[in-house]
Order: C-alpha cells, then structure tokens, then sequence
C-alpha cells in the first residue's frame, strides 16, 4: 500500500487505464478500489496488522477509518491521472471481504510501473499473490507508454520474492535500501518485467 504523500509526488505516467474488475480462475478477482470499500478495507488492514508490520511500513499502526478514506481518496485522483492504480482481491466464497491489497504504482521512472501487494495472514499460500500479480503484470504492459513492471522486496521476505520468480521477472539488481520495517535488512530486490517485443516477419 502506498501512502497518500507517495501518490501526490509521481508525475503521469500513461494515458491509458487498465481494466477496473480482472475476474481470475477459482472464484478471485480484483477491483479498482473506491470509497465503498473503505470499511472492509480498514477492517482488513487492522485485522493483519501483525502480519504486516514486519514488511510494510505503513502498518506500525492501526489506520482509522478516516485516514482509510483519505488514502482511498488520493488513489481515485491518481488513477484519473494516470499515476497509480490500486486494487482491492476478494473472493466469491467471502462476499464483501477484503483478502489484499495490490497497485501499479508510477514512481519509478518514466514507462514503468511499480507492482505492490499484501495478502491477509489467513489466505497466504494459495496463490492469490501470483495468480493477481500476474494479471496485473499484464494489464500493466498493454497499457500505452509502460514497457516495465518492477517488483522490489527485501531480500529477506522470502514469500514476497517467489511471486515475481513464478511469473518470469529476471533479478535485474540487489540495491541498498532504508530500513523503514521491522524484519528489512536494507538489502532490495528489484525484480523486472519488460513488455515483449512485437515479433518479426515470418
């Protein structure tokens, strides 16, 4: 999840927008996240918080309701500008819950996009990560302009690592990087993915 300062500094990155719903196999999908879903957002984040904190930043503490809506707020206006685009996962089976979070986010340079997710502690080992960071890896690429996907994580978050090695992203680096979470070693991975080149003449 990015934070609502991290969303006002990118600059336009496409001119396109990616699908706002991706329906995934085994009753998954994924929708653009909106102001409905700040409930059960918020209630998500909170109830994960402890499996969240050692990665993320931005769980040190529980976010009210209010800062939820903000966040939720800021994203909208990102995705009409083109910057980021935020994701709510649920599950047909679990109707009006929240089991993650994933965006394409526009801080990292001009044509390429930043993939982030998280998956609620009860739903981790299914492969709700690969299956979503795949489709969005996708969308991400057909947009006009995006010819990268980057996914970074410490090189100590082991789960967070074999999503891009699943779907075929190459180690581009291992690059320093603030300790801003509890189990981060400052060690990051930076994981990419570049659009295919359009084939040649048969």
């Amino acid at each position: 999840m990015t934070t609502v300062a991290e969303i006002a500094t990118v600059a336009e990155v496409t001119t396109g927008r990616p699908p706002e719903r991706l329906r995934l196999p085994g009753g998954l999908w994924l929708r653009r996240r909106r102001s409905t879903h700040t409930a059960a957002l918020n209630q998500a984040v909170r109830a994960n918080l402890d499996h969240l904190r050692p990665w993320m930043e931005w769980a040190a503490e529980a976010p009210s309701r209010a800062q939820t809506a903000e966040l939720t707020r800021a994203g909208a206006a990102a995705w009409e500008a083109g910057t980021d685009f935020m994701y709510l996962a649920g599950l047909d089976a679990e109707p009006g819950s929240v089991i993650g979070a994933f965006g394409l986010h526009g801080r990292i340079g001009p044509g390429a996009l930043e993939l982030g997710y998280w998956v609620a502690a009860g739903h981790v080992g299914r492969g709700i990560a690969t299956a979503a960071a795949g489709a969005l890896t996708g969308a991400a690429l057909a947009l006009p302009g995006i010819t990268r996907v980057e996914i970074h994580c410490d090189r100590a978050n082991g789960a967070s690592a074999a999503v891009p090695r699943k779907l075929g992203y190459r180690l581009d680096r291992i690059t320093r990087a603030a300790v801003r979470a509890p189990a981060e070693t400052g060690r990051q991975l930076v994981w990419v993915r570049d659009r295919p080149l359009p084939d040649g003449p048969s």
